[in-house]
């Protein structure tokens, strides 16, 4: 029997029932005899499950997931695939509250996902839902599972990646069309949809002229005309795993302030993903990257950190910037100085990278060559 639900994009399968063992094995160390699991990240991680309703109670050797009617067959067919012991109900908030009453019945300490779990919500599940065992807030249990991705995961980020990388090729030219933020934004997202990713990573940024200053940009109806810098930050998702980059752009020969910020973030850049290596802190790649900037004076112009993790979400741990964490093997990050001028525009330069027995390897390869020809037709 298959250990996973069937194959997406032709890739290879998710082995979620080790990963919920793993949970399990991690018990005794937090001094658990079971754990409340509500993010639905987390229940997507140890299951596949991806509705929009649903958690699990996990015990010491067995668990249970609990949905409402509308994901019922779904979540047999998902417990029927797994190599562990995972049990479904299925019914309204008081039949679950009900049935995880009578599966904790024997536990005395359980665990509630803190950063996940509201006061008010603490309190039901104290009073109503666990009234007869210890209910204590528990932290990073399941995000610590997710900080290394299996070849599996990498797998997903890589292929999201590669549409990333066809999409922007595709469109690239329509920089010097004298088209707005927007049209080009339009054009972007159709483009990663057809290259078969399941939907973008988040909202594609197209940041022109002295929209480039904002790290955020909402693409709007300003046209990208000769001598802007463009940023476009772009995603794409695929089984629910994310890809990121970033690239800018110089519409026709860049000015002299255009030029030199395009070659120190470039630098910035390829200094902080040589430092992506097992052992070292996210505060060094950081650093790396920032010493760059800051040696040419632009310090100030960088506003945020080098980079974070990416996976099933597109902000996840680790976070770059004031970490003494070691980074190890086979984590995702991304690695993405930048430098906004107000008034004036930005430039960022962004790449997923996995982190390799003796450095990394970047999951995005769109060239980074700025200038882009100005159609004159």
């Amino acid at each position: 029997m298959s250990n996973s639900a069937s194959p997406v994009h032709g890739l290879s399968e998710i082995d979620h029932g080790s990963r919920l063992l793993r949970l399990q094995n991690a018990f005794d160390a937090e001094g658990l005899d079971g754990l409340l699991i509500t993010d639905a990240t987390h229940v997507r991680y140890l299951t596949g499950f991806a509705g929009s309703a649903g958690f699990m109670v996990v015990g010491a050797d067995t668990a249970v997931l609990m949905t409402d009617d509308r994901y019922g067959d779904v979540a047999r067919d998902i417990a029927a695939s797994l190599n562990a012991d995972l049990q479904v109900h299925v019914g309204g908030v008081a039949s679950q509250r009900d049935a995880t009453r009578e599966f904790a019945a024997s536990a005395a300490r359980v665990g509630l996902e803190a950063d996940d779990v509201s006061w008010a919500q603490a309190e039901t599940y104290r009073n109503e839902w666990f009234a007869d065992a210890e209910t204590v807030a528990t932290s990073g249990i399941v995000a610590a599972l997710r900080l290394v991705k299996e070849p599996a995961e990498v797998e997903r980020i890589e292929r999201a990646a590669e549409m990333t990388d066809t999409a922007l090729a595709e469109v690239r030219s329509m920089l010097g069309e004298r088209v707005t933020e927007r049209q080009l934004q339009l054009a972007l997202d159709r483009a990663i949809i057809d290259s078969g990713a399941d939907d973008l990573s988040f909202s594609t940024i197209v940041a022109s002229g002295p929209n480039g200053a904002r790290p955020h940009h909402v693409p709007g109806g300003r046209t990208i005309v000769e001598g802007d810098l463009v940023v476009i930050d772009v995603g794409a998702l695929v089984d629910g795993y994310h890809s990121d980059m970033t690239r800018s752009f110089c519409v026709g020969e860049p000015d002299a302030a255009s030029a030199r910020m395009l070659d120190v973030v470039t630098a910035a850049q390829a200094a902080g993903v040589s430092a992506v290596t097992p052992g070292s802190s996210g505060e060094s790649v950081d650093a790396a990257a920032r010493e760059v900037i800051e040696h040419a004076g632009l310090g100030e112009e960088f506003v945020h950190g080098v980079g974070h993790g990416v996976g099933l979400l597109i902000h996840e741990s680790p976070f770059l910037r004031g970490s003494e964490v070691p980074l190890v093997e086979g984590q995702v990050v991304t690695v993405e100085p930048g430098v906004y001028r107000s008034g004036f525009g930005g430039v960022r330069v962004e790449d997923t990278v996995v982190v390799t027995q003796s450095g990394c390897k970047p999951l995005t390869h769109s060239p980074k060559d700025p200038v882009v020809a100005v159609n004159c037709d």
